[in-house]
């Protein structure tokens, strides 16, 4: 990392490298134009801002003018290149921003300080919506401290108790994902609490599922296995110990979690136990949307933006 940009916020590369490569290559793309809805706290302006410096957005401002440029003159933030998209309340930015993407004016969708049903009602929404025949789903993208590679993990935010159905959809999302930030080999661990299939427990079942799904063609660009418990799938001596042979276990780089609470119970376990920076992206919908949390670090933020924008260039090509 010795050639590293020297604009990049002042972070020590050490614990965030993963995030860094990500950045560095979503720099070389074109910024992708990004309605931010509502970036009407310090934290979402100033991300928003700062993705537009490194060149990984051009960001569309969509919120009350007159908050945002407080806002920006309080903390000083500059906006002044930027264009602002008016609107009333929270709930009226996130309408006008899914109608840019409706519009074909923006390829990506920013959450600002509103709250995630608000921007998530406006894109699924009947009529005015985004949606795709894709089922909607969420994808952490993990720089996780003495882990090789970043970790993605799906789904921990969006379906909260997802059917066999709509785990299809979630895992071809995230493989999709994992080759729009540059996996080399994308390989899929579906977990449980444990590896053999029982029929007492439902998550077993799905995961040899969808592992013959992914046989049959129904599920494409990875290799899959499961039912797989958390520690065999990610670490080879565990395997090895459980003598799985299988090219996924001890080295998925992509977990399925067989439901929200699994999945937001592993991601925060990792960032608050294990100093995991975490990066959150919505796919599924028209374009990618990028779904931070309030508390949130700046490279988090800057992290999403990168992997928004290989998500765009990926849909581009």
């Amino acid at each position: 990392m010795d050639n590293m940009d020297p604009h990049l916020p002042h972070v020590r590369p050490r614990p965030h490298d993963k995030y860094l490569r990500l950045i560095e290559a979503a720099q070389k793309l074109p910024p992708v134009i990004t309605a931010v809805a509502h970036p009407c706290d310090e934290a979402s302006l100033e991300g928003a801002v700062e993705a537009h410096r490194l060149g990984l957005i051009d960001p569309i401002l969509v919120g009350p003018p007159w908050r945002i440029r407080g806002l920006a003159t309080r903390h000083h933030i500059d906006i002044a290149d930027l264009p602002i998209v008016e609107s009333a309340h929270s709930h009226d930015s996130a309408a006008k921003a899914v109608t840019l993407v409706r519009e074909g004016k923006v390829e990506a969708l920013m959450k600002g300080s509103l709250h995630t049903n608000e921007v998530m009602g406006a894109v699924v929404a009947r009529d005015t919506g985004i949606r795709t025949d894709r089922r909607i789903s969420h994808c952490f993208v993990m720089d996780v401290p003495g882990h090789a590679d970043p970790l993605i993990i799906t789904d921990a935010a969006v379906n909260i108790a997802p059917t066999l159905e709509d785990k299809l959809h979630i895992v071809q999302n995230a493989i999709d994902l994992a080759h729009a930030v540059g996996f080399p080999e994308v390989r899929v661990a579906i977990l449980s609490a444990m590896e053999v299939v029982n029929p007492k427990v439902p998550s077993t079942v799905e995961a040899a599922a969808l592992c013959k799904m992914a046989d049959r063609g129904q599920i494409t660009g990875a290799i899959l296995d499961g039912p797989l418990a958390l520690d065999n799938a990610i670490s080879p001596e565990a395997a090895a110990v459980k003598h799985i042979v299988s090219p996924v276990a001890g080295r998925a780089n992509l977990l399925v979690v067989p439901n929200l609470e699994a999945g937001n119970m592993l991601a925060k376990s990792l960032s608050f136990l294990g100093g995991a920076v975490s990066a959150g992206i919505v796919l599924g919908a028209r374009v990618p949307i990028i779904l931070t949390s309030r508390a949130d670090s700046l490279m988090a933020r800057l992290a999403s933006c990168a992997i928004a924008s290989m998500v765009a260039a990926a849909r581009r090509g």
